[in-house]
């Protein structure tokens, strides 16, 4: 249908357009994408037989949905793929302000607009991109800001009575009329507000202020939640529940592969940072690991939850940590270094909410402990297990490691050195260079001396060396020398 060449109702009605409710739009799209094997959620990753067939079972089904998860589990990013189901242009009664099918029109200005211009009612096309409207549900929401309310100054204006419907203000839900709408955080919006969406999603209409106003609107209703709203800060007034069609449960990445993608795909990194920084695949799964790390620690309150965005702005934070130092040295590329995890920390901070254990251990603290699990997680996946218990004559591979710094005075390793002397310091540690050809021979060359720091940072964590943070950098030594140093 050429859009420019209807301008007018009677074109619209030659042209053969049929009304369509935006229920119906959204599932006729939905099936002839999924007859094509097209992919009507694109971008998001780790709910492909979980979350999506569930939204595409509620979409054909014609229901208003509700997504219940935790934050960072991409319910609104979910909501706003929708539009992409809906016709790329529909028909409008120009000046409407509840956007009045043609065929079917519902507000008394377009009624007696038709009445007097007949197939000469001017028409106007709107977007899809135009019928998305979103609201973050707060306690100062009212009912005038989302049905309406009556106007004094129009009915001045208009020399109406308050008995007139023509002095209603439309709020934001009737002007959302033949749109997808979004609610977002449902609990935090007050019961009395929530009650005055009952007759919208169950009969389609309104009620302002008394008015015997029939209004019936062609809605379709997004809700996102959080499960801990239900016990902190409010809830879903039942009655308001039952009105809502799906509710759908959302969740956190189950594998680091798919954590991997989400963070790649929606860190803000220019291409200058992509090319300048190194970074092995291995760090990738280690700032990842954090998050599972957080997700379980007794330190943070699980009913909160660790959102994605944790591992984003943590990896937005590891390249400028060591963008920043190759600034510093003039160089036009560097590795990423395991030190520079520690640049990550005030993204780790900000992002979880602690119990009283964690608040008792200070933030920064439990940042440092859950880098710290993240490693242990991962150390057998490339080195031989150290197990907790072993019998004192017994022999490990790490014994020659742990000797050389027995024998040596410490090993300083500098935040900001140049990666020339980085490399150096490191490929001083022969019993190092010697693990790393043992256990990992196929590892690239550039991804040797982060894979070095790892085994470092490892032996520390199960105790069998030491680390200490000075003002420049970190010292790495024997853990009892430590201990005789310190007395």
């Amino acid at each position: 249908m050429n859009k420019d060449k209807i301008k007018k109702l009677g074109d619209l009605k030659k042209a053969g357009y049929e009304s369509k409710s935006i229920k119906e739009e959204l599932r006729d799209n939905l099936k002839d994408k999924i007859r094509k094997g097209e992919n009507a959620f694109e971008g998001i990753h780790g709910y492909d037989y979980t979350v999506i067939p569930e939204l595409e079972r509620a979409i054909l089904s014609r229901h208003n949905i509700n997504l219940l998860g935790l934050r960072g589990q991409a319910k609104t990013r979910l909501a706003r793929l929708m539009v992409n189901l809906l016709d790329e242009w529909i028909p409008t009664i120009e000046g409407s302000e509840i956007n009045d099918d043609p065929l079917n029109p519902i507000s008394r200005f377009a009624k007696d607009l038709i009445i007097a211009k007949g197939d000469e009612t001017p028409i106007e096309w709107i977007h899809r991109e135009d019928r998305f409207f979103e609201k973050l549900a707060t306690p100062d929401v009212t009912v005038a800001d989302l049905i309406g309310d009556v106007d004094p100054i129009k009915a001045a204006n208009l020399r109406l009575s308050y008995a007139d419907d023509r002095v209603i203000h439309f709020g934001m839900i009737p002007r959302a009329n033949r749109s997808i709408f979004v609610i977002n955080e449902l609990p935090d919006l007050q019961a009395r507000i929530q009650v005055a969406l009952f007759n919208i999603l169950q009969e389609g209409d309104i009620q302002i202020r008394g008015f015997k106003l029939r209004l019936p609107l062609d809605m379709q209703f997004v809700f996102t939640a959080n499960p801990e709203d239900y016990t902190n800060r409010g809830s879903i007034v039942t009655p308001l529940k039952d009105r809502i069609g799906s509710q759908i449960l959302t969740h956190y990445p189950e594998n680091i592969e798919i954590a991997k993608t989400i963070t790649s795909q929606e860190a803000q990194l220019d291409t200058r940072q992509r090319e300048l920084v190194h970074v092995p695949e291995m760090a990738k799964d280690l700032l990842e690991q954090i998050s599972f790390e957080a997700r379980d620690s007794e330190f943070i309150d699980h009913k909160s939850g660790v959102s994605a965005r944790m591992s984003i702005t943590a990896f937005e934070n590891l390249l400028s940590t060591a963008e920043r130092r190759a600034i510093k040295n003039g160089e036009e590329e560097t590795l990423l270094r395991f030190g520079d995890f520690l640049g990550v920390i005030p993204s780790i901070t900000g992002k979880v909410e602690l119990v009283y254990e964690g608040e008792q251990e200070g933030a920064a603290f439990v940042a440092q402990q859950l880098i710290g699990d993240a490693v242990k997680t991962l150390f057998p996946d490339y080195f031989p297990k150290i197990e907790k218990l072993q019998k004192p004559d017994a022999t490990t591979p790490y014994d020659d490691l742990v000797e050389w710094f027995f024998e040596s005075s410490g090993f300083e390793l500098p935040d900001d050195l140049p990666d020339s002397e980085y490399k150096e310091k490191l490929d001083s540690i022969e019993p190092l260079n010697k693990l790393i050809e043992k256990y990992q021979p196929e590892l690239k060359t550039e991804d040797k001396y982060f894979m070095k720091e790892f085994l470092l940072w490892a032996l520390v964590e199960y105790k069998k060396l030491s680390k200490q943070r000075f003002s420049k950098g970190l010292q790495f030594k024997d853990l009892y020398g430590s201990y005789i140093s310190g007395l």
